[in-house]
């Protein structure tokens, strides 16, 4: 017990795990990747897995490590976020309630998965009982907006996300309702970084799905490198919550990570973090 497990959910974007499990392997006791044995989405389309990503991770998995988790994961009755859900609760019960259970999705990835270990292990106490204690530790995701010819768009400020927990009574996706913690633990997302038709497919698929607002998809087919500055209000749901877009120029994938790590604006200030973790203490007396 008290491993760090992380779990990761495996669907029609299976090649980005190329770039979101390796760097976490090293720090990681056990990875955990779920898949629906029909390959299925949370709506129930079906999608394929080329035989040769399977040969990767037998590569990769040096130390043996990686589990695969096969299972039922769409029922036809429940919604896209409900089967979203429902699939990170078993996963989590996979991996093993009084270990810290961090599930990164396939678009994100970790910086600096090292640090990220020693703020969870500063608050092991939390594992010895999880249930009568839980909690959720909160990263920060630099959402990457679009691919451009010389480098990428990005929303211009972090927003918090729910990275791991002790006990996953998840509520909606990762969101369990408890107390959380927050860290500055920075992950890219790569959420909206594909093709139109891919972009078009994560769109029926995904657990939003019936979230997604009309103008999304038109403004992120016009936005450019060039033009980006004439715009506002990017976010797929409600447009406002992204309100500006940034640039940045590179050629290599080690090039963005450094640029972002090195980025006053998109870390996270230690008077935040100090007010959030307060406000939380404060609020889980009344809970």
């Amino acid at each position: 017990m008290k491993k760090i497990q992380v779990g990761f959910l495996l669907s029609y974007d299976y090649l980005k795990l190329k770039k979101s499990i390796p760097p976490v392997y090293k720090g990681a006791d056990e990875i955990f990747i779920a898949i629906d044995k029909e390959y299925r989405t949370w709506s129930g389309q079906n999608f394929e897995v080329d035989e040769t990503f399977f040969e990767w991770i037998k590569e990769i998995d040096v130390d043996n490590k990686i589990r695969l988790y096969r299972d039922d994961f769409y029922i036809s009755e429940l919604s896209a976020i409900e089967n979203d859900t429902r699939e990170r609760h078993l996963l989590s019960l996979k991996m093993g309630i009084g270990n810290w259970l961090i599930q990164v999705d396939a678009d994100e990835i970790f910086i600096d998965f090292e640090k990220f270990i020693k703020e969870l292990r500063k608050r092991d106490n939390y594992l010895k009982n999880p249930e009568k204690t839980p909690i959720q530790i909160a990263g920060f995701l630099v959402h990457l907006y679009k691919y451009t010819e010389n480098g990428i768009l990005y929303v211009n400020a972090p927003h918090k996300f729910m990275l791991a927990t002790n006990y996953p009574n998840y509520k909606c996706a990762r969101q369990t309702k408890q107390r959380v913690i927050y860290t500055n633990t920075i992950l890219l997302h790569e959420t909206l970084c594909r093709t139109e038709d891919e972009l078009r497919f994560k769109i029926e698929n995904w657990g939003h799905n019936v979230e997604v607002n009309s103008t999304f998809l038109e403004k992120w087919i016009s936005v450019n490198e060039d033009n980006y500055k004439e715009y506002e209000n990017f976010y797929y749901i409600e447009p406002e919550r992204w309100k500006k877009l940034g640039f940045l120029k590179f050629k290599e994938d080690k090039e963005l990570l450094q640029m972002v790590e090195s980025n006053k604006d998109l870390n996270i200030s230690r008077s935040y973090l100090f007010f959030k973790n307060f406000g939380q203490w404060i609020n889980s007396f009344f809970k």
